[in-house]
C-alpha cells in the first residue's frame, strides 16, 4: 500500500503522511476505516515507529485522521475534515494557482469543468 522512496529529497515522514492523504481522498480508505497501527506500519516499512508516529501527529492535525486511546487511528468523517485549518490553506493555495491560470489566458469554463467533474466523482 505504502512504499517508500529512499531517493525522494522529502523527510520519509512526509512521504508517509502525502501516501495516506492520497489514499483517503481518492477513496481508497474510507470515513472510520482503521488504518495500520503505528507499530504494524513501521513494521512493514522496516522504519523507526518515530517516524510513522510524525506522519500520524500530522495527518491528525490537519484533520484527516483521528485516534482513539487503545483503539488506534481511524479516517476522518468528511465534515471533519471541513473543519480543519487545512482548509483555509488550501484555499489559499487554490487562489494563487487560479490567478496563475488566469493570467496565462486558461479560460474559466475548463477550470469550472474540472471541478464539477471532481464533485460529481465523489457523488458517485
Amino acid at each position: 500500500m505504502i512504499q517508500l522512496d529512499f531517493g525522494d529529497h522529502r523527510p520519509l515522514y512526509e512521504q508517509i503522511k502525502d501516501k495516506i492523504k492520497e489514499l483517503i481522498i481518492n477513496g481508497v480508505l474510507s470515513e472510520n476505516e482503521s488504518i495500520s497501527s503505528v507499530r504494524e506500519l513501521a513494521s512493514s516499512l522496516a522504519i523507526n515507529p518515530n517516524t510513522i508516529q510524525k506522519a500520524y501527529k500530522e495527518l491528525e492535525s490537519e484533520g484527516y485522521i483521528y485516534s482513539l486511546k487503545a483503539k488506534g487511528s481511524f479516517v476522518a468523517p468528511r465534515g471533519e475534515i471541513n473543519e480543519s485549518p487545512k482548509i483555509s490553506e488550501l484555499f489559499e493555495s487554490l487562489q494563487v494557482t487560479i490567478k496563475e491560470l488566469k493570467f496565462l489566458g486558461a479560460p474559466k469554463e475548463e477550470l469550472e469543468k474540472i471541478i464539477n467533474k471532481i464533485y460529481k466523482e465523489e457523488a458517485k
